[in-house]
């Protein structure tokens, strides 16, 4: 597993998709079932708002310039090229595929990798911090709007009044979190393994009850062998062109290498842990499963590639430092 670099947590995912397709959720199950999903969503994005620090995110705007980059990936660059990718239908991504995609590029930074890798490289684990954490708290309000703004209900996405529902469901949550943070926060970190624990059995619990809603209408069929292989090449497509648009930017507009880490790592990625509970608000039961499948997909081709990208960040800044330690001297 180590040597493969897959993150286990897929593997998770993928059996649940697997269980889901099987041994769908039926009758009342499926409907007690869609009630435990409102409660967990509501309880992740809970959790999200009590650790997420607005103060830490806030006092990152000194580093303004660093940011807006990583603002501008996320939020102008991942939904052009989504845009761009409408010319691959029908003939390389299905309707469904693409609504999945276009998502995908609607969706904030991750909190958790971005740190990490940053870290791993030898980055500005400072800024990440920053600057993963403002995104996460823009991409509460900005995913649905952009989404209700570029997937019109004839391609399978949402209307303007799906934009009040996840204000209801995410939003409020999300808010109580941030508020209760100053008494609760102490607590959360002390039990931060058992709460992952929590986050991530949550996810599984949505990601059954979507996966079965799409079996029983039949979301298989509208998937072939081929149209996944392309799925996956498109999602490499995407994130090739990411990382070098970022590298660049970085490098162009002179940033330091601590500051390009942060720029290419947090504005690479997508959140597949906000991603999964927001679909499930904004989309259709029958069309969920089809519409996370490219998200899930690109989460796994983003932690492989990054995990690369980060021993070589790593590797070089060895190399580096005798260089660095002789010019101090």
């Amino acid at each position: 597993m180590a040597k493969l670099r897959l993150d286990p947590y897929i593997l998770c995912l993928l059996g649940t998709v697997g269980v889901a397709s099987i041994l769908p959720a039926r009758g009342s199950s499926a409907v007690v079932l869609t009630h435990a999903t409102t409660v967990a969503i509501g309880f992740l994005f809970f959790l999200y708002g009590a650790r997420l620090s607005s103060r830490e995110a806030l006092d990152g705007l000194r580093q303004w310039r660093l940011h807006a980059v990583v603002l501008a990936s996320t939020w102008f660059l991942f939904p052009l090229l989504g845009l761009a990718a409408r010319l691959l239908v029908p003939t390389v991504l299905t309707p469904e595929l693409y609504t999945g995609l276009m998502f995908l590029c609607c969706l904030p930074s991750t909190v958790q990798s971005s740190i990490a890798f940053t870290s791993i490289a030898r980055g500005n684990v400072a800024a990440a911090i920053c600057s993963a954490s403002f995104s996460n708290i823009l991409g509460i309000v900005l995913t649905p709007v952009l989404v209700a703004i570029f997937l019109v209900t004839r391609y399978g996405g949402i209307s303007w009044g799906s934009v009040r529902d996840i204000m209801l469901q995410l939003m409020v949550p999300f808010l109580a979190g941030q508020l209760l943070r100053r008494w609760i926060g102490a607590f959360l970190a002390r039990h931060k393994k058992v709460l992952g624990l929590v986050d991530r059995g949550s996810i599984l619990l949505v990601v059954y009850t979507a996966f079965s809603e799409g079996v029983v209408a039949g979301i298989w069929s509208r998937l072939t062998p081929v149209s996944l292989l392309l799925l996956v090449g498109t999602n490499v497509v995407l994130l090739a062109l990411v990382l070098g648009v970022t590298t660049w930017s970085a490098r162009n507009y002179g940033f330091g290498r601590e500051d390009e880490i942060v720029i290419v790592f947090c504005g690479s990625k997508k959140s597949l842990a906000s991603g999964i509970p927001m679909a499930t608000v904004l989309f259709s039961a029958q069309t969920v499963g089809l519409v996370v499948l490219p998200l899930m997909l690109f989460h796994q081709i983003q932690l492989m590639t990054c995990a690369w990208l980060a021993r070589r960040y790593a590797a070089r800044a060895v190399q580096l430092a005798p260089t660095e330690a002789g010019a101090t001297i």
